[in-house]
């Protein structure tokens, strides 16, 4: 599968929670955490668990940028 996003960020999930419509996600990347919100159903049909490897693929119009100092 082509995609046209630039910034895959593999990691592993180390917290779900199903809502009713919604699931939260939380992915540990290296010494960071990504936090993403999908739909129940399409956590359901990829069959998302704790301890899973996956990719976050961002693609955003904005992205925030801070030096530090």
């Amino acid at each position: 599968m082509s995609i046209s996003a630039r910034n895959h960020l593999k990691g592993t999930i180390t917290d779900i929670k199903l809502g009713g419509v919604m699931a939260h996600l939380t992915i540990q990347v290296g010494q960071n955490v990504i936090e993403s919100v999908i739909t129940r159903q399409s956590a359901e049909e990829m069959g998302l668990k704790k301890g899973d490897t996956v990719t976050a693929v961002v693609k955003a119009t904005e992205v925030m940028v801070s030096k530090q100092e």
